[in-house]
Formats: structure tokens, sequence, C-alpha cells
């Protein structure tokens, strides 16, 4: 793990807040020159901090706006099914998440899709792919926060 330093912080920072600016206006930002900045950032890359610069669109500007959790319970726990579940979870566009969890649901799965007929079009096309022992889903009905940055007060 690479030590960071309160100047690779506040790079990490803005870079999270706005990745499109000039290396000069960045470096203006943390007080660093256009050299040191680049140098910087750099660094951060080339260590896996900083895993990629990427544009943020909009999901209701292009008819993605229903964000939907879906609970799966699994009877099978080989790594031949999770390989499997792995592979067609990646596979579907608008899954955006799947995370393995501990407690009363296996995993976890974050969708975006237009509405519910598009959710229950993802639903059948999971099913046909993979055996699952039970599914619910939650719809989104407002999102208070969501954000991209993540809170940089535990790196070191």
């Amino acid at each position: 793990m690479m030590k960071l330093d309160d100047i690779d912080r506040r790079l990490l920072a803005e870079l999270q807040r706005d990745a499109s600016g000039s290396l000069e206006a960045l470096g203006d930002r943390v007080g660093l020159s256009r050299n040191a900045c680049w140098n910087r950032v750099r660094r951060l890359e080339d260590a896996g901090v900083v895993t990629a610069r990427v544009a943020l669109v909009d999901p209701k500007a292009i008819n993605l706006g229903l964000t939907v959790f879906i609970a799966v319970k699994t009877d099978e726990h080989d790594p031949d099914w999770l390989e499997t579940f792995a592979r067609e979870a990646r596979a579907i566009p608008e899954i955006q998440g799947v995370y393995r969890t501990a407690g009363d649901l296996d995993y976890l799965i974050r969708a975006r899709v237009p509405d519910v007929a598009a959710y229950d079009a993802l639903y059948q096309r999971l099913i046909r792919k993979v055996r699952l022992a039970d599914v619910s889903a939650s719809f989104v009905m407002q999102e208070i926060k969501e954000t991209t940055a993540l809170p940089l007060s535990y790196a070191r």
C-alpha cells in the first residue's frame, strides 16, 4: 500500500471531484507546479491508487432512472456456480455492482433500468443463465446520496 501525504490526499479529493481540468489548474488548487502535479498524479496512477479517469453520465439523461437493489439467495456455494454467476452478472450491462454478503443474503446486486418492465426483463435473463434459490427486488424511490467519491480521511 502506497504511503499518502496531505498533498496526495488533496490531489485525490480534487480528482474525485473533477478530473477533467488541466494539470496547471489542478496544481494551483493543491499548491504544486504543473510538473510536480503531473509527477504526483502519475505516481498515484502507477501505484494503482488512481485506477481510471472517466466521465460520469446522468442515468436519467439516458433513460435509466430506476435503481434496483436485487437480493439473491442461492442453495449452491461451489466455485463453479460462483464463476457462472459472476460471468453472467458481468455480462448484463444494466448491472452496476454485485456484492457477496454475509448474513441473510448471499449476494446483493445494484442495477439501473428504465422501469419495472425493464427490471423484469433483466430478472428473466439472469434466472435463465443462473440457478437462484430466492430473488427479491427493492426499487429506489428517492436517491438521498449517490457519490463516486471515496472518503480520504482513512488514507495513509
